[in-house]
């Protein structure tokens, strides 16, 4: 109830006023059942504007920071989060992730649709970058449809690192489903999880338009932070 009454009373009425969102490929997306949605990551409000191109509810794997805020803020965060159905992942690795993925899976089991975004973070740079393996390891084991999806100048609404959103248009590009039952029953491949991961990122290139570059995002941010405090400690 909650979802609905932000998505139809808040956040359409002042989106549609503001950023007139379009979308393409609306053909491609399943009425019903499981959906993993695809996408490459722009900007913080992918995951406002992808939600309001589909008829029906979805769930981000969104990351842990977002629960374990201190503090009234940090508190109002969870809640928001967890009742517009936002599910936490932990990217530290092991059995945290583990488990976070499960979660994932249990919400696919029961029909849900689930928005994934393989970079594993947002790109820093506008390029599109390499996939995370997580991705392809939940697709064969739920075995559920496969939609890559394309978000077009989120980074122009909320680039990384603003807080306020600018007025502009955003589009949504839905791509055709992707197929890989050939890879049935092979989660356990290292190499099948790859070539997977890499099929999905060619395939958003494709659609958005973006360069690819074959190196994961967060390592990119990395080197500018290390180099940000590189220039301050030399002042």
């Amino acid at each position: 109830m909650f979802y609905w009454f932000v998505k139809t009373f808040i956040v359409a009425p002042f989106a549609n006023s503001f950023f007139r969102p379009w979308s393409r490929g609306d053909e491609n997306v399943p009425t019903s059942g499981a959906v993993i949605f695809v996408s490459n990551h722009l900007s913080f409000v992918d995951s406002v504007f992808l939600p309001l191109a589909l008829k029906r509810p979805i769930s981000f794997l969104a990351k842990s920071e977002y629960f374990t805020g201190s503090g009234v803020v940090g508190w109002l965060t969870k809640k928001f989060f967890l009742a517009i159905h936002q599910l936490p992942i932990d990217r530290s690795g092991g059995r945290a992730s583990e488990a976070s993925l499960n979660s994932g899976l249990e919400h696919l089991a029961n029909g849900g649709q689930l928005g994934i975004y393989p970079e594993g973070t947002r790109s820093p740079d506008g390029r599109l970058y390499r996939g995370r393996t997580g991705v392809a390891r939940m697709i064969l084991e739920s075995g559920v449809i496969v939609v890559p999806v394309a978000m077009i100048d989120s980074e122009k609404i909320m680039p990384l690192g603003s807080k306020f959103p600018r007025v502009g248009r955003v589009g949504v590009v839905f791509g055709e489903p992707l197929d890989f039952g050939r890879f049935a029953g092979m989660e356990g491949d290292r190499f099948v999880l790859r070539s997977i991961t890499d099929e999905i990122m060619y395939e958003l290139s494709r659609l958005s338009g973006q360069e690819y570059v074959d190196i994961y995002a967060s390592s990119v941010k990395g080197r500018k932070l290390s180099a940000v405090d590189a220039r301050a400690a030399k002042k």
